[in-house]
């Protein structure tokens, strides 16, 4: 990212002792290196050494940040407004939990447990805890996300709603994918980031609006991949969960070029070849039909076939004499490997030299 370009592409990784104090500086540094523009957030006393221990990978969309953070150790307070002024910070905890204490001005402490957000301005100094080994996405957005939400107030709620996986879907596509963004992309990725910012924080989505058709679909595709395993995974199943129509699911995947049926099967092909390749407590290609909901196995072969262009049979066969030679290449000796006894191969010994002066 740099100052001239409406956004791209952030890491940093100072989660190792060796930063020791300066984890803080070091981050700022290396912001400031990357996208050529002042860290939007406020600046950190992190009270004691080694207590700014993270690592950040982040996407810039114009005002729009979203960073996936994992946290070795950060505790501290904050000291007021960041330089890049007011804004607003949504933080999704994906795993761990976060500990505020003195919000808004207050004295109360506020946690946020695994599988919940929090939706705060930054604004008066406030300390955090976050458990080590938590991951969270934040998101550092403009302030107009909250207006009309909560009063201002920071909003703590559930991950798990429809408008929130939808939201967190939307997020992780762009985060992968801005550096291919154009001008107009980026535009568009950010204004799709904050409409639906404000309506996971209204519980509302508008499920018609035709920018939000592929967050749609990235998020009926995670959920799909969570009931992978049930029996009764079925696009009204999703359409359900993400309060949506079936036709408007439906729709939604014509963006995804790929059917939800078709979705749904080759993600359990996927599944059933990874155990079908496993060397140990391998299922039968009976088992593994009947476990990812294949009618049976003749079904189950022949999707298989068209997917991978070869018989389960096959494959299975093919990869057990591969790991046969590979491990017949392990317990063969080398060159350089030569019988008790032996001399190695190549190797000249002093009687395959004329002695000086013998010549004759």
């Amino acid at each position: 990212m740099s100052a001239r370009q409406p956004g791209g592409a952030f890491t940093a990784d100072v989660t190792g002792p060796e930063h020791g104090e300066n984890g803080f500086a070091v981050f700022r540094r290396a912001w400031d290196t990357q996208t050529g523009e002042a860290l939007p957030l406020p600046s950190l006393d992190t009270g004691e050494r080694g207590a700014f221990r993270i690592g950040v990978r982040a996407a810039r969309a114009h005002d729009a940040v979203i960073a996936d953070v994992r946290f070795a150790h950060f505790r501290g307070r904050t000291s007021g407004p960041g330089e890049g002024g007011d804004r607003v910070l949504v933080h999704l905890m994906r795993q761990g939990s976060w500990r505020f204490t003195g919000l808004g001005g207050g004295e109360a402490d506020v946690t946020v447990p695994d599988g919940s957000f929090l939706a705060r301005r930054n604004g008066p100094p406030t300390s955090f805890d976050v458990r080590p080994g938590s991951r969270a996405t934040v998101l550092i957005l403009p302030p107009s996300v909250l207006q009309g939400v909560s009063g201002g107030r920071p909003l703590l709620g559930s991950n798990r709603s429809s408008e929130m996986r939808v939201l967190m879907a939307h997020a992780r596509m762009v985060r992968e994918t801005v550096r291919d963004l154009g001008p107009a992309g980026l535009l568009g990725a950010r204004d799709a980031l904050l409409e639906l910012t404000r309506g996971a924080l209204r519980r509302e989505f508008d499920a018609l609006e035709p920018r939000l058709a592929p967050a749609l679909a990235r998020a009926a595709m995670e959920l799909a991949d969570e009931y992978l395993a049930e029996p009764d995974l079925s696009p009204s199943l999703l359409a359900r969960r993400l309060n949506v129509s079936v036709r408007t699911l439906h729709r939604a995947f014509a963006t995804a070029e790929e059917p939800v049926a078709a979705y749904v099967r080759r993600r359990r092909l996927e599944q059933a070849r990874r155990e079908l390749l496993t060397p140990w407590d391998r299922p039968s290609i009976a088992e593994a039909a009947a476990r990812w909901h294949f009618a049976d196995s003749s079904h189950f072969a022949r999707a298989f076939k068209k997917q991978y262009g070869e018989a389960p049979s096959r494959m299975i066969a093919a990869a057990e004499e591969e790991r046969r030679l590979r491990q017949a290449d392990s317990h063969r000796p080398s060159a350089w490997e030569a019988p008790s006894g032996s001399e190695r191969p190549g190797r000249r010994t002093g009687n395959d030299f004329p002695l000086l002066g013998n010549a004759n």
